[in-house]
Formats: structure tokens, sequence, C-alpha cells
């Protein structure tokens, strides 16, 4: 079932169910009231990642209280996206940028790793969270992908399990064509690994190469930017091998 972008779309963390009723935080009734002007008797779409879509009813039992009404699901909860993205954070900008196509495209989870050459760096884990959720209500996904705190690379493949493969996009690749690689690749549970805007180190790729565990891809004859890039392997991976198929 198609998302209904003409309506309002909200998350909430509370569970819902027909009847449920939940208040509004006051950032929620702020935007809701004060902003989109919304009145009683109104309706958006709201969820929380757990429970599918719900239209909900606006109700105020005081002018500075606002009640959203579950009355009945409009789509329900999807299986989960099982995508890992791994990625060495970005300069700000371009970091909110890389999480909404994240999540947009299918991730299911989002784990920043530590390269040798990161530019960028996560201070406030939990800005990347609200920017995950206000991806998510603006896309129409329903499903909020897990955010994991930092790690380095060297750590994180130390204990990576094996039955998930990693793919990395490796710009010292020879080759220009994705697919063929993508083809031989019979794992359903899959990581994609990006790396910094000066690309992994020479140590980083042979560590990489020597893992069983971890396939590298070319991403065709120009070079990206660390965000395009991104963009770039998700929809391939997602067309070739993932749930677009």
């Amino acid at each position: 079932m198609r998302a209904n972008f003409r309506m309002q779309r909200l998350f909430i963390e509370a569970p819902l169910a027909k009847g449920t009723i939940v208040e509004a935080t006051r950032e929620q009734f702020n935007y809701l009231v004060n902003v989109l002007r919304f009145e009683a008797d109104d309706a958006v779409l709201v969820f929380n990642g757990r429970d599918g879509e719900w239209r909900a009813d606006l109700s105020f039992p005081t002018k500075k209280r606002l009640f959203l009404t579950a009355t009945e699901q409009t789509r329900p909860q999807p299986t989960p996206c099982d995508l890992h993205y791994l990625f060495a954070p970005l300069k700000v900008g371009r970091l909110d940028y890389l999480v909404q196509k994240a999540v947009e495209m299918g991730a299911g989870l989002l784990q920043p790793v530590m390269t040798q050459h990161v530019q960028g760096k996560i201070s406030n884990i939990d800005r990347v969270r609200a920017n995950v959720i206000e991806a998510a209500e603006q896309c129409g996904v329903l499903g909020i992908p897990q955010v994991t705190e930092p790690r380095k690379l060297e750590d994180l493949l130390a204990g990576w399990p094996a039955e998930r493969r990693i793919i990395f996009c490796d710009e010292g690749d020879a080759g220009q064509n994705p697919l063929p690689v993508l083809a031989g690749i019979k794992e359903r549970k899959l990581a994609l690994l990006i790396g910094p805007e000066g690309g992994f180190s020479d140590a980083e790729r042979t560590l990489l190469r020597s893992l069983d565990f971890v396939t590298a891809i070319p991403l065709g004859p120009r070079i990206l930017r660390a965000d395009t890039a991104a963009v770039a392997a998700m929809a391939v991976i997602q067309a070739a091998i993932g749930d677009w198929q």
C-alpha cells in the first residue's frame, strides 16, 4: 500500500492501536497548531516504527494540550529492512543529507565508522536519530533504522558476524561495473561500507580485502563524493540483490 503524501505524518513513541489516545509533545503541538494551523477534528497520520501507520484525529482538552486519537490503520507495518549501512561521518550538512538518503533507500541500521582519513565526527548521536525520524516522516517510511554509536573500523571488523557480508566501495578497484560482482553474492544478510571523503587508507583496504566476509565493488568510471557514492551504492545493491527485486 502506497504512502499518502497529502496528509501530515508524525512519529510518536507510544504503542498504536484503534482507540489509542496520545498526547502531543510540546514540539508537536507547536508544529501542528502554531505552524500548520491544525484545528480540532483535523487528522494526521502517525507511526511508531512498530505498529504500522494510523489515521489520528486531533482534539483539544484545553487550549494548551493536544490529543491524537488513532481511528484506523492506513498501512500495516512492513517487514523490517535488513541492509546495514556503515559510513565514515562527513561534515554536518553533508552528514544530514547522507543519513536522510540512507533512510529513504532502505537502510535498517546506521553504523558510524571511524577510519584513518575520516574528516567528520558525530558529537551528538541524538541529532542523527532525530534526522532519521524526520526523513521517515517526510518520505513515507514506516520502519525506523537503528542508529548505533561510532566505532573504529578495526574494532568493528574484529567482532563482525561472518554470516553478514560487507560490501565496500573501493575507489582503487580496477573495474568499473559492480553488477557482475554483486551477482556472485549469495548471502541475504548484507552491509554496505562507505569510506570518508579522503578514501580508505592502504592499510584499511588491505585489511578489508583480506577478510572472507568482505566483497569490494567499483562504482563506475567517475570519482564520486562520499555522499553521492552512498546513494549510488545503495541503489545498485537494492536493485541487484536487495529488496527492489
